[in-house]
């Protein structure tokens, strides 16, 4: 069965203290659904019209779960604790067997 993953690539940043906030909270969501994150910033080499900005990314044994994980109540008070102090695009994708 294909993995789930999550990638998020953060394209500003306009309120660290949100997302401090919602680090505190996304953290354990997403270990108690399963995911093990195995990237979490650090450094970027953008190509193309690729922004060198934090990325993450989070592996599930399944898409299943990885879109679980994103609709879980833990998760959903991460997201409201974010609100508006990030700009980023957040995939959830399927892996290939």
């Amino acid at each position: 069965m294909p993995k789930g993953y999550w990638v998020s690539v953060y394209r500003t940043i306009s309120d660290p203290e949100k997302l401090a906030a919602y680090n505190e909270l996304a953290g354990p969501a997403v270990k108690a659904a399963g995911g093990r994150t195995f990237v979490r910033g650090g450094r970027v080499v953008a190509h193309d019209a690729g922004i060198a900005e934090r990325t993450i990314l989070v592996e599930f044994d399944s898409f299943e779960q990885a879109v679980a994980a994103h609709e879980s109540a833990a998760y959903q008070e991460a997201l409201a604790a974010l609100s508006d102090g990030v700009e980023r695009d957040f995939r959830i994708v399927e892996g290939i067997d």
